[in-house]
């Protein structure tokens, strides 16, 4: 899987292909049906980023009754969920680490890749090979990411109150913990 789509119109058109997805069973919109309801991108730039997202296989793009219609695929889907996939800092901190560890074989590093991507996305800075720490827990969209693409399975997520000399963590987030007494 490719990372996110650095073009705004193919992260719009994904987001919307995904909002489609949750509420019908089969998510898919005639080109000219979404045009018309954004009304702001010309036909052109829509037709070049369509194009730009089924060459890279995150949408499928078919003819039915002289009509076109695009689908989000599944690795469009898994796109999506890793864009939207944000760290939302608390206030404050709670005092814990979180710390994710994984062990993937060499014959699956495009499956690595993806783990560090998301949580370096998230804020998780790298401890250790293959261990990565954060203040901060993973938000929901990162977690169904973990689910639906069936990387979960290579990954242990801890939530620990101690870290040996943590200062140059606390240093590095910027956090700050106050006790309640």
């Amino acid at each position: 899987m490719k990372s996110k789509p650095k073009n705004p119109i193919i992260e719009e058109i994904l987001s919307i292909l995904a909002g489609i997805g949750e509420m019908i069973p089969e998510p898919f919109e005639t080109p000219y049906a979404y045009i018309r309801r954004t009304g702001h991108l010309s036909r052109k730039r829509y037709y070049d980023a369509a194009y730009r997202l089924k060459k890279r296989g995150l949408v499928e793009i078919s003819n039915k009754k002289n009509e076109r219609f695009i689908k989000l695929t599944a690795e469009g889907q898994l796109a999506f969920l890793l864009s939207k996939a944000k760290i939302k800092e608390p206030q404050t901190w709670d005092g814990k680490w979180r710390i994710v560890m994984f062990d993937i074989p060499e014959s699956a590093h495009e499956k690595r890749d993806q783990i560090r991507y998301l949580l370096k996305k998230m804020g998780f800075k790298k401890l250790q090979a293959s261990v990565f720490v954060s203040p901060h827990p993973l938000n929901y969209s990162a977690v169904d990411f973990l689910k639906r693409s069936k990387l979960i399975g290579y990954i242990r997520i801890l939530r620990v109150e101690q870290i040996d000399d943590d200062s140059e963590l606390k240093k590095i987030f910027k956090v700050k913990w106050f006790k309640n007494l």
